[in-house]
């Protein structure tokens, strides 16, 4: 069976590589069965626990995997000795390895927290899974390797037959758990537009570490559109199709030579989606404008503002209901409501196991992520962020920083399809 855009798949599970014009035509389409949308499933009990290994001693250590009642920290792994003692501390375990290489060579584990560089995000889920192990990786799914390297995380995936989820925090931020709650009770009407906002000034101090590049320098923001996209698909279940995208640069040498070919610190893209809606999405590491990511989803019933880095906090606007006023020209016309919304800290709940309902990073989410890879695999089930769902989050981000490197010309959006 294959999906679209997805190869041709052979009998021993080898896949078929196509041209990247063969994939744009054939994925084009509009996407199939949507993956449920869970508000996350309630606690269940579970028939059996999970022996996690986590590498990456940086990111890797801001997740409550020796927390979940249904999980054991077996071994973590980082490069650097000083990195993986912090591992060991943080989750409460005794055995570690050097790389991950010898971490997936331990039969012990079951699945393995990939919190490694971007650009080895591919490259790590195939060796985890070529090893027998389910996969969570940090965000983005694929860095640097264009639509060809997302397919080869697709590819990766479907021919071992395992668990991969992408930990897509504005997935699980608290606003977006009220939203898609909103959205499943039809609050919205119809949500015809959304706009999506990541700025983080300041990155440059991760540029470089004991005098040497990292792999962010010169990051190409639209390579990096996860905690954007995730905010609107995440909530409706639709796919981006076409982008058209611009890009800001200045002459600082950041911009000048990485290994990216970047030009630009902020790019702003313009996307519409499998249901004819617009989307605004904005990825900026630069300028005179305080750090944030939050969204506005517009209804013809209702809308929701997320709060601002400007202190103004979440609210709600509903639709007048006979109300009317008149603008500076004197025109009448109807008068919405707002409404201040008070944010419910879902983390206090049942949406998770007792000793996970604390505060996390990411507006809380990260206890969820954590719950939610487990839960899905004690039970056997398609975690919400599957390799779909996160390809779909990370794909219009590349075709977007084509379109700014050419102007801002128009560009397709190739839809990975989950089978039916």
């Amino acid at each position: 069976m294959t999906a679209s855009g997805s190869g041709i798949s052979k009998p021993d599970g080898a896949v078929h590589g196509v041209s990247r014009r063969q994939f744009l035509k054939s994925s084009a389409a509009v996407a199939g069965a949507a993956l449920p949308l869970y508000s996350t499933l309630a606690v269940n009990a579970a028939p059996k626990k999970i022996r996690m290994g986590v590498v990456g001693g940086g990111f890797g250590t801001s997740f409550q995997w020796h927390e979940h009642p249904d999980c054991v920290v077996e071994a973590v792994s980082d490069l650097r000795p000083e990195r993986r003692e912090g591992l060991m501390r943080v989750y409460q375990c005794s055995k570690s390895y050097n790389s991950l290489e010898e971490l997936v060579l331990d039969r012990n584990i079951d699945a393995v927290a990939i919190f490694t560089e971007g650009p080895n995000h591919v490259k790590h889920v195939g060796e985890v899974m070529k090893h027998g192990k389910h996969a969570i990786s940090a965000v983005p799914a694929s860095l640097g390797g264009g639509i060809e390297e997302a397919q080869l995380l697709l590819d990766t995936v479907k021919k071992y037959g395992l668990t991969y989820m992408m930990a897509e925090t504005s997935f699980y931020q608290q606003p977006t758990i009220s939203v898609r709650k909103f959205h499943q009770q039809g609050k919205f009407g119809e949500i015809f537009y959304c706009e999506a906002e990541y700025q983080h000034p300041g990155l440059e101090s991760l540029y470089f570490e004991n005098g040497k590049r990292t792999w962010r320098y010169g990051l190409a923001p639209m390579h990096y559109p996860t905690h954007c996209t995730a905010f609107l698909l995440g909530v409706t279940g639709e796919r981006i199709t076409e982008a058209v995208c611009h890009g800001w640069g200045d002459s600082d040498p950041i911009c000048q030579d990485n290994v990216y070919k970047n030009p630009f610190w902020n790019e702003s893209a313009l996307f519409k989606t499998d249901r004819g809606h617009a989307f605004r999405v904005n990825v900026w590491w630069k300028g005179a404008h305080r750090g944030t990511e939050r969204a506005q989803w517009i209804g013809n019933k209702m809308s929701f503002y997320c709060g601002t880095p400007n202190g103004l906090g979440p609210v709600i606007v509903r639709s007048a209901e006979g109300r009317k006023e008149k603008d500076d020209a004197g025109f009448v016309r109807d008068l919405p409501e707002i409404e201040k919304y008070e944010q419910p800290a879902w983390w206090k709940t049942d949406m998770l196991p007792e000793p996970l309902r604390h505060d996390t990073g990411h507006f809380g989410s990260h206890s969820f992520l954590t719950h939610e890879f487990i839960d899905a695999l004690t039970h056997d089930r398609r975690p919400t962020v599957d390799v779909y769902e996160a390809l779909s989050y990370t794909a219009p981000g590349i075709i977007a920083h084509e379109s700014a490197l050419h102007g801002g010309e128009f560009r397709k959006v190739p839809v990975f399809t989950r089978p039916a």
